[in-house]
């Protein structure tokens, strides 16, 4: 367990440094232009930022995720246990080192962000909002249903790659592309949480209304996990329930296709 809680504080910590640390670091950076005088614009953009956060998941997920599985999100590591794919027991622990990964990382992105002259840290680190401080005005029932719309289809995407049955090697990929994704629709909405321990790890750092707006951070993309988590064996068929969200292959499923009665007696 020590070895999984590490995992999963360094691949939140990746994900919240590297996926914020683009909006705030590159996302709109202008250099000098010597031909004409003024200002070139070097920016990635809502394109960039979404590719850093699918690029990060990616990354830790093939680096560590036979440790831990790679949720990042305590979102995810509620949905999974819904599913049945996670033990509950388990629960508290990931949910606390993927925090504590978070907010280290904003820390970080704090830190660095302010070594910048002029840099003014509040309303600046790339914090989740609604109304006033959504990126395009939108309000607290959009943000809500967008933020359980998309939650839930990521963990829907989470618990059908990780099927022992799905292509071998590709998990990681899909679910950095899914990320990808949302973040390419919800950048203008909310700015894109669908994770807590992302919305957490800079609101403090962030301040300007932020930490106050953080419930809806956390409320939205555990509702979405938690019912992709209870429908996920309901709308495919496929009931992988009391299987580990690494996707790995149960003693019952090797006899089955070895031929073998699962619940035939077995010699010790």
């Amino acid at each position: 367990m020590p070895q999984r809680l590490a995992a999963e504080f360094l691949g939140t910590f990746w994900l919240v440094f590297a996926g914020c640390g683009s909006a705030v670091l590159a996302a709109g950076f202008l250099a000098p232009n010597v031909l004409s005088g003024g200002s070139l614009h070097l920016g990635i953009g809502f394109l960039g930022v979404a590719l850093a956060f699918g690029l990060s998941v990616v990354t830790m997920a093939y680096a560590v995720g036979h440790v831990s599985g790679a949720h990042f999100n305590p979102a995810v590591t509620i949905g999974v246990a819904v599913a049945r794919r996670f033990e509950w027991r388990d629960v508290p622990g990931y949910v606390v080192s993927q925090v504590a990964g978070g907010l280290f990382a904003g820390f970080a992105l704090w830190a660095i962000a302010r070594g910048r002259p002029g840099f003014d840290a509040t309303g600046h680190l790339a914090a989740n909002g609604f109304g006033e401080h959504s990126p395009g005005g939108y309000s607290l029932v959009a943000v809500l249903c967008t933020e359980i719309l998309l939650t839930a289809m990521f963990v829907y995407v989470i618990l059908g790659v990780t099927d022992s049955r799905a292509p071998e090697g590709f998990a990681p990929l899909a679910i950095g592309l899914t990320l990808t994704l949302i973040h390419l629709v919800s950048i203008p909405i909310s700015n894109t949480s669908v994770n807590p321990a992302r919305s957490t790890g800079v609101a403090f750092f962030n301040g300007d209304g932020a930490p106050g707006q953080l419930w809806l951070f956390w409320l939205a993309p555990i509702a979405g996990a938690a019912i992709a988590g209870a429908t996920f064996h309901l709308i495919t068929g496929v009931d992988r329930r009391d299987r580990d969200i690494t996707g790995a292959i149960a003693p019952e499923d090797v006899a089955v296709a070895e031929g073998v009665d699962p619940d035939a007696p077995r010699r010790p």
